[in-house]
């Protein structure tokens, strides 16, 4: 746990106006029944701690050099150095996500590796040059905690899906040269390195888990000092994990299964395994993440999916069924969309939108199940991230009164937001000192 350097105890009574009048608490969402006094306890325990994001997804186009950017509040963001600022988000891992391809050639790779070099780049023209003043880039633990105490935002990136590596394992240093300090083997679609829990749906495997180029790159990023993310590829990827690496791991935004039975998410057999490993699980607030009914989800796909076999629509993309709905002729695209309607609207609507409650009832299980010192916290944001009461890093808030409502203390949410995080990265840094 952290104080800001201007930060002092404020009396009691202070709190409680504070609690009442603070503008960042204008995207607070009080109960009614919530004791004011409680309210500015809250308020100032998330003053008091470094609360970390470990998964937000960029877009280039928002780092332009002229123009608007992130340094600024942008309107279809929901992650920027404003938003943080007016939320009281400390830290937060951008990510350098590239979306698999099935083009697993030394072309593919090219294309990969280029639009991975495209984000690195964009996270360090944010740091150098757009706003150096307010964000730094941290590469260590202590690095992170000198930014945060010198009053910046801390920023780290984040690699995610190990395509861009190619079969060149020498990238895994190049990445970590230019701040990449966790990494996962796959995302949706099996990647090179590793199997994706997206193998779940039918049950086709490229590995059996890791390939023999996956087994390298675990190793090579314990020597070089990156720590492993296992929220994207399969169980028998993560379980052959544990076994090899000899650092702990983390998932950078998963949630809990027996909560949300979700391929995404992690089966106890999975926490256990984090447990004995010293690793940290980041609990995701991802709607369809943190709660769900498998069931009624399966059985609204399987009708989709009859739906578009009746009108002779074999799938492809998003983009690819979009158009190939468009393209039928006016009467019967007008049939489709009723169905379809029927289906979504009447038969298996969606369940009301999760919120910030639900959202910590998976960061409860995770520390109830294998203890305080293996929960953390990320958002998904601008990746499909966001639950009532946190839609934005304007409302970060809204976590840490939740936790202080379930009886956290602040030691507690302090290694939730941060420590338990940076604890891993430490860990990882000093195994990386030894090889």
């Amino acid at each position: 746990m952290l104080p800001r350097p201007s930060t002092r105890r404020a009396p009691r009574a202070t709190l409680l106006a504070l609690a009442l009048t603070a503008p960042a608490l204008l995207h607070a969402q009080p109960r009614a029944g919530d004791d004011p006094a409680m309210v500015a306890r809250a308020r100032a325990i998330h003053e008091r701690v470094m609360t970390l994001d470990t998964h937000v997804d960029i877009s280039p186009a928002n780092f332009a050099a002229s123009g608007p950017n992130y340094a600024q509040k942008l309107p279809r963001t929901q992650v920027d150095v404003a938003k943080m600022e007016e939320g009281g988000l400390d830290a937060a891992f951008l990510i350098v996500y590239v979306g698999q391809s099935p083009d697993l050639t030394p072309d593919g790779f090219a294309r990969a590796k280029a639009s991975a070099m495209e984000k690195f780049e964009a996270v360090h023209r944010l740091t150098d040059t757009l706003a150096p003043t307010r964000v730094g880039l941290a590469r260590t633990a202590a690095e992170a905690r000198a930014i945060y105490a010198s009053g910046r935002k801390v920023i780290f990136i984040g690699i995610e899906n190990g395509f861009p590596v190619g079969s060149d394992i020498t990238n895994v240093k190049r990445f970590y040269d230019l701040g990449g300090r966790y990494m996962s083997l796959a995302h949706n679609g099996h990647s090179q390195l590793s199997d994706s829990n997206t193998g779940e749906r039918d049950n086709v495997w490229l590995h059996n888990g890791l390939s023999p180029l996956g087994r390298e790159v675990i190793a090579e990023m314990n020597r070089v000092g990156i720590m492993i993310d296992i929220s994207h590829p399969s169980k028998a990827s993560m379980m052959q994990t544990l076994q090899l690496t000899k650092a702990p791991i983390i998932a950078s935004h998963s949630g809990v299964r027996a909560i949300c039975n979700h391929s995404r998410n992690l089966d106890d057999e999975q926490l256990d395994g984090m447990k004995a490993n010293g690793g940290v699980v980041q609990l995701v607030a991802f709607n369809s993440y943190v709660k769900c009914d498998a069931a009624k989800t399966a059985a609204r796909a399987a009708a989709i999916d009859a739906l578009r076999r009746e009108f002779g629509i074999d799938g492809g993309s998003q983009r690819d069924i979009s158009a190939a709905i468009q393209a039928l002729p006016e009467a019967r695209r007008n049939e489709y969309l009723a169905k379809q309607e029927d289906i979504t609207a009447r038969r298996y609507p969606a369940d009301p939108a999760a919120t910030v409650s639900d959202f910590v009832d998976h960061i409860d299980y995770v520390v109830k199940r294998i203890g305080i010192d293996h929960a953390g916290i990320s958002s998904d944001f601008d990746g499909g991230g966001g639950v009532e009461g946190w839609r934005s890093a304007s409302e970060t808030f809204n976590v840490t009164l939740e936790m202080v409502r379930r009886g956290y203390t602040e030691e507690q949410i302090a290694k939730i937001w941060s420590g338990n995080l940076l604890r891993v990265m430490e860990a990882v840094e000093k195994v990386a000192a030894t090889r």
